[in-house]
């Protein structure tokens, strides 16, 4: 996420190469997917100064060697990312190079068993996470301290980390993605969060949920914003069936209110595994601009996203559930509940 200094060669047949931080070589060991462990080259300018292109170089040269003895002359290699100078390196060395993204994703997409076994664990795990954050939540409670509730518990229960810092509460969830800041809440805020979690076993945990701070009842507003993302959320899980093509969910998937639509979100489906993954399936009036063809499959894991603000409304509501698709249909596998059944 900083500095690439861990990267692996994985040829079509043969042995895989782990690139690892220099003298952590013991940390992957145990790893019976990998043959051989190298310590990495790193041509970042932080690592390797005016020598940065010198390092580049030397990084070119040992992957078109490995390259070369595994696959022969004339093959391809694909990088799922890379920096502009190993490129160029690689293209003076006359290899070709190619994206691994519409390979690693479209393998990513389907789960074992072992990996919905790890994801099912990682779940459960992030929603104890959360009951301690609910706990916790009462008038006069930052935002802050709630989010760094859930991290703590996150940790402590052997995850790694948050992606985001989604949130908020009263005026400031409305409109979504604004930042986790210092305000303190107020008896009857609702307070919306995105967990967005590197749970256990290194999983992304990603839930959505909206609480009323304190003990006060739902506003009318409040009720309604609430209840009509609830409505989204199901209305769109229940069509989710392998073979349902991308652009037919979307056509199909609950009409939201013209009030609401200009703060949609972004999506309203994406994938998961070890974080947000391909798919990505976008609401109809945005198809033009980013939709793409493909099709939801059996065994794929993915998120399925709400959120109701009107332009101008106080308060906006954001609501997620993480699914497995089935040969039958969808399987929740989020199940911590949702506020509006309690009124």
């Amino acid at each position: 996420m900083h500095n690439a200094c861990r990267y692996a060669f994985v040829p079509a047949s043969g042995p895989v190469v782990l690139f690892d931080y220099s003298r952590t070589q013991h940390l992957s060991r145990h790893l019976e997917t990998i043959n051989e462990i190298r310590p990495a080259i790193s041509w970042d300018f932080f690592a390797a100064g005016d020598r940065y292109r010198e390092q580049a170089t030397s990084w070119a040269n040992e992957i078109s060697e490995l390259l070369w003895r595994s696959s022969g002359n004339g093959a391809r290699l694909a990088i799922d990312r890379a920096d502009l100078l190993p490129l160029e390196a690689l293209h003076q060395l006359g290899i070709e190079v190619v994206d691994a993204k519409p390979y690693t994703e479209a393998a990513r997409a389907i789960k074992s068993f072992e990996e919905i076994k790890s994801i099912r664990d990682a779940v459960s795990a992030g929603e104890r996470a959360m009951a301690a954050m609910h706990s916790a939540l009462a008038p006069g409670e930052r935002e802050s301290d709630m989010l760094a509730i859930l991290s703590l518990e996150n940790i402590a229960s052997g995850g790694e980390y948050m992606e985001t810092r989604l949130l908020t509460s009263g005026p400031r969830t409305n409109p979504w993605l604004q930042e986790t800041s210092d305000r303190v809440m107020e008896a009857g805020d609702m307070m919306a969060f995105d967990t967005d979690l590197i749970g256990r076993h290194g999983v992304f945990v990603d839930i959505s949920r909206a609480w009323i701070v304190g003990d006060l009842k739902p506003t009318d507003e409040q009720r309604t914003i609430y209840d009509l993302a609830r409505e989204q959320l199901e209305c769109n899980m229940a069509l989710l069936r392998p073979g349902v093509e991308f652009r037919e969910f979307a056509e199909k998937a609950w009409p939201m209110p013209e009030i609401y639509a200009p703060n949609r979100y972004a999506e309203m489906i994406h994938g998961a595994g070890l974080g947000v993954e391909y798919p990505l399936v976008y609401y109809i009036q945005d198809w033009e601009a980013a939709g793409y063809d493909g099709q939801f499959e059996e065994n794929m894991v993915v998120c399925v996203e709400s959120y109701i603000g009107a332009v101008g409304g106080r308060e906006g509501v954001k609501l997620e559930q993480q699914v497995l698709i089935t040969s039958t249909g969808p399987e929740v596998l989020s199940h911590y509940r949702f506020e509006n059944d309690r009124w």
